[in-house]
C-alpha cells in the first residue's frame, strides 16, 4: 500500500489509472477505522480495480466548541487495517495541503442541511461538501462509498454530486453494528464503560419505534413523544438533540407516516453526541 500525502502525487497516480482504464473505488474517512469503514473497503475492493482511502481529520466540519483537537487519531493503527484489506493507496494530506494559506472557496448544498444536525451544528456541512468536492477532484473515483449511519451527509454529499455534474457513483452502506447494537462510530471512543451501557438506549428507541409502527402507529408526533419520554426514562441525563421522522429523500418533517421515512436520531451521552437512524417504508 502506498501513502501518498501530496495533492499533486495522488492527482498524476489517478490520472494514470484513468489512462489505463482502471476503475477506482474510493473511501473517505477521518480515521480512527472500525469496521464500519472496512465494510465500505472491502465493497470498493469487490468492484474496482483500484481502492483509494483517504484520511483527513477536517477542521472546516467542526464548530468552535466541538471536538476537532481531540478528536482520535490512530494512523499507525488506522494503516495497519487498510494494508490487510489490500487497500491500494492511503490517501493522507496534511491541513495545510488542502486549505493552502489564502483558501476562500467553499461548496454548499442549500436546503439539505437545514434539517437534523444541520439545525444544531451550523457550517457542518458546508465544511463536509467542501472537502468531499476536493477529495473527489483529487481522487477522480469512478465511485465513492458512504454508510448510512451519517445519512444526512450521504444525502448531501449525493445531492451535491448530481448538481454539479461529478462523474462519481455515490453509493451507500448499511449501518455496521456491534453485538449489542450499537452504531460504530470513531466516537465511541470517547463514553466510558458506564456511558457505553447507557448508549444502548439509541439502539433500544429505534426498535421501539418499529414495534410501534408495526402495531399501527403513523402519526409523528405521537411516536416522538413516545420516544423521547423512552429515552429519558431509560437514562434521565440523557440530553436529546433530536428525535425526528423525516422524509429520507427531502429530509424534511413528515407529520404522517407514509412511504420512505427516516427516523433520526441525535443524543447526548455524557460529552459524547451520537446519532443513529432506521428508515421505514410504509405503504398502508
Amino acid at each position: 500500500m502506498q501513502v501518498i500525502e501530496k495533492v499533486t502525487q495522488m492527482q498524476s497516480l489517478a490520472s494514470r489509472w484513468w489512462r489505463e482504464g482502471l476503475s477506482i473505488g474510493f473511501v473517505p474517512t477521518m480515521g480512527a477505522l472500525h469496521e464500519g469503514h472496512l465494510s465500505l473497503v472491502r465493497e470498493a475492493r469487490k468492484h474496482h480495480d483500484r481502492v483509494v482511502v483517504s484520511i483527513f481529520v477536517n477542521p472546516l466540519q467542526f464548530g468552535p466548541k466541538e471536538d476537532y483537537s481531540r478528536y482520535p487519531r490512530t494512523f499507525e493503527q488506522d494503516k495497519v487495517l487498510l494494508e490487510r484489506e489490500g487497500v491500494d493507496v492511503l490517501f493522507y494530506p496534511s491541513v495545510e495541503e488542502l486549505y493552502p494559506e489564502g483558501f476562500e472557496t467553499y461548496v454548499i448544498v442549500e436546503k439539505l442541511p437545514e434539517h437534523l444536525c444541520g439545525l444544531s451544528r451550523p457550517g457542518h456541512f458546508r465544511g463536509v461538501t467542501t472537502v468531499v468536492a476536493k477529495l473527489f477532484h483529487i481522487v477522480m473515483p469512478h465511485e465513492a462509498y458512504f454508510g448510512k449511519k451519517d445519512y444526512q451527509q450521504y444525502r448531501i454529499i449525493e445531492r451535491m454530486v448530481k448538481d454539479l455534474n461529478m462523474p462519481v457513483r455515490i453509493t451507500p452502506m448499511p449501518i455496521v453494528r456491534e453485538a449489542d447494537g450499537l452504531a460504530m462510530s470513531s466516537r465511541n471512543r470517547y463514553l466510558t464503560p458506564a456511558e457505553r451501557e447507557k448508549a444502548l438506549v439509541l439502539f433500544r428507541t429505534l426498535q421501539l419505534a418499529e414495534e410501534l409502527i408495526q402495531k399501527g402507529e403513523r402519526e409523528a408526533l405521537v411516536l416522538t413523544e413516545k420516544l423521547k419520554t423512552f429515552i429519558t426514562t431509560e437514562v434521565p441525563e440523557a440530553r436529546i438533540d433530536y428525535v425526528s421522522f423525516v422524509d429520507a429523500l427531502t429530509l424534511e418533517d413528515v407529520s404522517h407516516l407514509q412511504g420512505h421515512v427516516l427516523l433520526a436520531l441525535a443524543v447526548f451521552i455524557g460529552s459524547t453526541r451520537l446519532i443513529d437512524n432506521r428508515e421505514f417504508v410504509i405503504e398502508d
